[in-house]
C-alpha cells in the first residue's frame, strides 16, 4: 500500500502584504496624515450670516458660502452653505472671509452719451 503524499498549495496572494508607500531613500510616507495644530483655537472674526470662502480640501474647496450655525468646542466649526445650496460642516480654520466683488457699472445709453458730449464741447 502507497502513502498519501501532503500536498502543497502557495499560499494566497491576498496575505502577501502590499509594499510599504514611499522610497526607502525618503521616510516621509505620502498618505500620511497630517494634524493641523492651530485648528483648535479656530478663526476669530466669523458670526453667522457671514459670506466666507472654504479653503478647506474637498468637495466644496473654493466655494463661497453663507454661515448658518457656528459650534464651540474643542475645534470650532461652522454650518455653511454654499451658493449651489449644500451644507457642510467646516472647521473655522478652514474659512476665510469672502471678497465682495464690485457690482459692473451699467453700460451708458445714448442718451447719457450725448449729454456728456454736449458738456466737453
Amino acid at each position: 500500500m502507497s502513502r498519501k503524499r501532503k500536498q502543497n498549495y502557495p499560499p494566497p496572494k491576498s496575505s502577501r502584504r502590499p509594499a510599504p508607500a514611499g522610497s526607502e531613500e525618503s521616510p516621509v510616507r505620502p498618505n500620511l496624515a497630517t494634524i493641523d495644530l492651530t485648528a483648535g483655537t479656530g478663526r476669530s472674526g466669523l458670526s453667522v450670516g457671514d459670506r466666507v470662502r472654504i479653503d478647506a480640501s474637498g468637495l466644496h474647496s473654493g466655494e463661497i458660502g453663507v454661515i448658518e450655525r457656528l459650534s464651540a468646542g474643542v475645534i470650532p466649526s461652522a454650518l455653511v452653505r454654499t451658493e449651489k445650496g449644500d451644507t457642510r460642516q467646516v472647521r473655522t480654520i478652514d474659512l476665510s472671509p469672502a471678497v465682495k466683488t464690485p457690482a459692473p457699472a451699467p453700460a451708458p445709453t445714448a442718451e447719457a452719451e450725448a449729454v456728456t458730449a454736449d458738456a466737453t464741447e
